[in-house]
């Protein structure tokens, strides 16, 4: 799995699984359309908040199958990779669609080995970096890419950390807004917020 952020210098409570990790049909994807939807539902729900907690914004699945996400030891129990793939369609897709809310994303197209997880869709970082540029005066200030994303004065937010092309998207909703404008070469990149 992939995490832009340095983990090893800080520690990091341990995770705490639902109790449906437990049970040990959660890793077998079910057959009657009912349980297979509420069995996706779960799945993407605790693929969000296992990225969330360990601060993954992308993960990769041949790596993420091998990893306590997707593998109880305890129970010698796990969601195979082509199953893992299923669950990541489904959370890739529209709710109209009879998805998930695009709480994924493939990055790799059809080779379907590394997605995006959005435990917060561009959009939503966007609204969170935008509420944080009003509340702290950052309007009409130029400020680097990196500066958003390891300055000091972002310590605290939860994008602090964050991978920069995840950056770079949300920036993108802003920018598409009205609301900031992006400038500069690759890895000298400012941004100035309106």
């Amino acid at each position: 799995m992939n995490s832009s952020s340095d983990t090893s210098a800080t520690t990091i409570a341990p995770f705490t699984f639902p109790l449906r990790y437990k049970f040990p049909p959660f890793f077998s994807l079910q057959p009657n359309s009912n349980t297979h939807a509420t069995q996706l539902k779960r799945w993407s729900n605790l693929i969000q908040s296992w990225c969330r907690h360990h601060r993954i914004y992308k993960l990769t699945l041949v790596e993420a199958v091998e990893s306590p996400l997707f593998r109880n030891a305890e129970l010698r129990k796990q969601l195979h990779l082509s199953d893992a793939r299923i669950v990541l369609d489904w959370m890739s897709k529209g709710d109209e669609e009879g998805g998930g809310g695009r709480r994924a994303e493939w990055i790799d197209g059809g080779n379907k080995g590394a997605a995006w997880i959005w435990w917060r869709r561009p959009e939503e970082w966007a609204g969170a970096i935008a509420e944080w540029v009003e509340n702290t005066g950052q309007k009409n200030v130029v400020l680097t890419v990196y500066e958003l994303i390891e300055g000091e004065a972002t310590v605290s937010q939860e994008w602090h950390g964050m991978d920069a092309e995840v950056m770079f998207k949300s920036l993108n909703v802003l920018v598409k807004q009205g609301k900031a404008q992006v400038f500069g070469s690759e890895g000298q990149e400012g941004v100035k917020f309106f």
